[in-house]
């Protein structure tokens, strides 16, 4: 057999088992949609609570081991669709639950991730494990505080919300040799996703299906407007319309880098219900991650951007002047020019001014536990406590961790962050690398609103940088191999 012939018979070997591998590693997480639907469609809502949890978790164990890049695109499938499960659960029983178990399911499995800092220990000795060292130690010392002042359940659920981001992107850092497909499972993730989830947003904004409405009615959530048809402020499929818009911001920043044709729905549908979201915070840290982008991008790719948004513009600015939409839109930007009739704005102001002298003097903090949703666990009735609605960042970081704390993690933070921007330079051609870098930027502007560093948008932080810093040392292996291959021809 000639070479010519064995060589074509080993590459079509490799590509069989590379669609063998790709087919089984969709499988487990298509089986899970699979039979979430079915249930929700028998009215399972019962079985549904308890068996979601439980199969999200075993797919979980099973990608991080069998791909530990699709991990990465699972859990965020999981944040963005398990709170809408929740809410079709509670309406297929006919009442809604305080503590579900749904909304546990992308929690443990963004935690599973931990197992990669167990693993790969030996890169927290490393120049660029120390800053998640840092990070990791100040989170500890506010732990243990909380534990003392907020008891165990309350300070172990928010551990969990501010490591968890850390985590992720710990296992990017460990995986970084894999750059290429955390970029191509990123960017589908987040477009799809926008698909989805700004579809069904305008949906919701037109409709307001029963589920929404019983999650409204029950969940204490007064921001979220009213559960009418086009009086709700847009939360699609997750919690509410602050997480919501903040993801479809990131998402926006990665259309530009997308190749699929579907970026076009779905940007026109991800834009409009981010819009509807009318959260201005994530309005301000979109214009800036735009502004990052068009900064670090040549002519050719500037005069992209700014056809896209135009176009985007184009075809939503129709449909924002029709009836009650416009109002709404007309009241909300009118408050980012008259801050004087903002009651908003008035209300974060006295916030800063009365409270900013407790959140900065308080030397030990009052440890993780003391202040958002965590809250809850901290009483017998399950109510949010004194400080469970914390709206700045800036005040909640020092005031939880303490200055011991808030040290070590602001210096973690800030090594990361500036690690990042450095290395961003230096990828000017990577458009994927720049739209990160806007990423994490515009949510270090949004502390001022609320702690972007945590949660959803700490996911969104944390990944945007580890990919950068993945980025790099990718970029140098090419160019290396490259050099070589020039070289012996």
């Amino acid at each position: 057999m000639s070479s010519i012939a064995r060589a074509g018979i080993d590459s079509t070997v490799r590509i069989v088992k590379s669609d063998r591998r790709q087919t089984n590693e969709w499988l487990p997480p298509a089986l899970l949609w699979l039979v979430t639907a079915i249930l929700i469609v028998a009215h399972q809502g019962a079985v549904l609570t308890l068996a979601f949890p439980v199969l999200s978790i075993a797919v979980g164990f099973w990608l991080y081991f069998a791909s530990p890049v699709r991990y990465v695109g699972y859990v965020w499938w999981l944040w963005f669709l398990s709170p809408e499960v929740r809410r079709l659960a509670d309406w297929s029983i006919g009442m809604y639950t305080p503590t579900s178990l749904i909304q546990v399911a992308p929690l443990a499995v963004t935690i599973i991730s931990g197992l990669s800092l167990i693993r790969f220990y030996h890169l927290l000795a490393q120049r660029r494990g120390l800053p998640v060292l840092l990070v990791l130690a100040g989170l500890g010392y506010a732990f243990v505080i909380g534990v003392v002042s907020s008891g165990p359940m309350a300070a172990l659920y928010d551990f969990a919300n501010w490591v968890y981001p850390i985590l992720i992107g710990f296992h990017i850092m460990a995986y970084s040799r894999q750059y290429p497909h955390f970029r191509g499972t990123i960017i589908n993730t987040f477009i799809w996703g926008m698909l989805l989830m700004g579809g069904y947003g305008f949906v919701q904004f037109c409709v307001m299906p029963p589920w929404d409405v019983l999650w409204m009615a029950n969940s204490q959530m007064n921001s979220l407007g009213d559960s009418v048809p086009f009086g709700v402020r847009v939360f699609s499929t997750m919690n509410s319309s602050g997480p919501f818009a903040f993801v479809m911001m990131g998402a926006l920043a990665y259309v530009i880098e997308a190749s699929s044709r579907i970026r076009w729905v779905a940007g026109t549908l991800g834009f409009l219900s981010f819009c509807l979201s009318l959260v201005r915070s994530a309005w301000g840290g979109w214009v800036i991650a735009i502004l990052i982008q068009l900064v670090l991008s040549n002519n050719k790719l500037r005069v992209r951007i700014a056809s896209t948004f135009l176009v985007l513009s184009f075809v939503l600015l129709p449909l924002m002047m029709i009836g009650s939409t416009a109002d709404r839109m007309e009241i909300r930007l009118q408050t980012l020019i008259n801050l004087s009739d903002d009651q908003s704005y008035a209300a974060r102001n006295d916030f800063y001014t009365s409270f900013a002298r407790t959140a900065f003097t308080d030397l030990t903090g009052e440890g993780l536990g003391a202040t958002g949703t965590s809250t809850k666990l901290s009483n017998d009735r399950g109510h949010l406590g004194q400080y469970g609605n914390f709206d700045s960042g800036l005040m909640n970081i020092p005031f939880v961790l303490g200055w011991p704390g808030t040290l070590l993690y602001i210096s973690g933070l800030i090594w990361l962050l500036t690690g990042a921007a450095f290395k961003s330079r230096r990828l000017p051609g990577d458009r994927f690398v720049s739209a990160n870098i806007s990423i994490a930027v515009a949510l270090v502007g949004m502390l001022l609103f609320t702690n972007s560093v945590v949660g959803t948008s700490g996911l969104m932080f944390y990944g945007s940088i580890f990919l950068i810093l993945a980025a790099e040392p990718m970029k140098r292996q090419y160019h290396r191999t490259n050099s070589a291959t020039r070289g012996r021809r």
